[in-house]
């Protein structure tokens, strides 16, 4: 049994968070009790016991059949209530706003978590709307402005990377990790983060590291396709961002208030 923190690991509750985990991950994809079993390493009856146990509670779904499995309900309820309940998120929310209304580019605010960067709000352009911002949405640290700006804000040593080459999303990602260092220590020098459709094809970011923790963990951006963006508007963007970065980061100790928990 793993332990964790010094104290042993619940199975059961083990294999019920990787369960929803998995069915999250597909998205639109459902999955058959087979393909769950082999992926978790479960006898089928065990995991057709958890899965009905769980679409009871309304944290999976099932089609008609009995033979599809998804995501629930739940776990959208469970997710706004995180957003809800996060005092950063609601404190940057009005500059998020003044940032689209100023800008009219596409403007997200995300946390890093582990290799990932995570969606926790996002204001989309109305001339570019493109599904991929969605809120709760997972990209890799390495292949975006988000992402990179928060690796920079980390010693090498501290990087939560995979060994070895990194996963590839456009022609321009970085895949090797020295040539992704180069570009964090380059980061670290301007003060933000640019990708140039690194994450996706056609898109320029800017991010920028929210200096409330040492080191950061939420990053703010600004997305712009790359047909838009001029060095004029890319100058704009850069001081807008800069601004609202401020702001944020003026608020935000305030925002939490005292007795607030130290989230980590």
């Amino acid at each position: 049994m793993t332990e964790t923190g010094g104290v042993r690991e619940v199975k059961s509750a083990a294999r019920t968070v990787e369960l929803l985990e998995v069915l999250a991950a597909r998205g639109d994809r459902p999955a058959r009790l087979r393909e769950l079993a082999e992926e978790l390493g479960v006898p089928r009856s065990s995991m057709y016991a958890l899965l009905q146990t769980l679409i009871d509670r309304g944290w999976v779904r099932t089609d008609a059949t009995g033979s599809l499995y998804g995501i629930g309900i739940r776990a959208l309820l469970t997710g706004t209530s995180y957003l809800d309940s996060d005092p950063r998120v609601r404190a940057a929310r009005p500059y998020l706003d003044e940032a689209s209304e100023t800008l009219g580019e596409t403007i997200h605010l995300a946390r890093l978590d582990g290799a990932d960067v995570v969606y926790l709000a996002t204001r989309e352009s109305h001339e570019y709307l493109r599904t991929f911002s969605r809120v709760g949405r997972r990209l890799p640290a390495h292949a975006g402005a988000l992402g990179k700006a928060l690796l920079a804000d980390r010693t090498p040593g501290e990087l939560p990377l995979p060994a070895g080459p990194l996963e590839q999303l456009t022609e321009n990602t970085h895949t090797d990790p020295a040539s992704l260092a180069e570009d964090l220590a380059a980061v670290r020098e301007r003060g933000y983060a640019i990708d140039r459709e690194e994450g996706v094809t056609g898109i320029t970011g800017f991010g920028f590291a929210l200096r409330c923790d040492t080191p950061a963990t939420d990053a703010i951006s600004c997305s712009v396709p790359v047909a838009r963006l001029t060095p004029a508007h890319e100058s704009r963007i850069v001081a807008v961002m800069r601004e609202i970065r401020t702001k944020i980061e003026a608020i935000v100790p305030h925002a939490q208030g005292p007795g607030t928990p130290d989230w980590r």
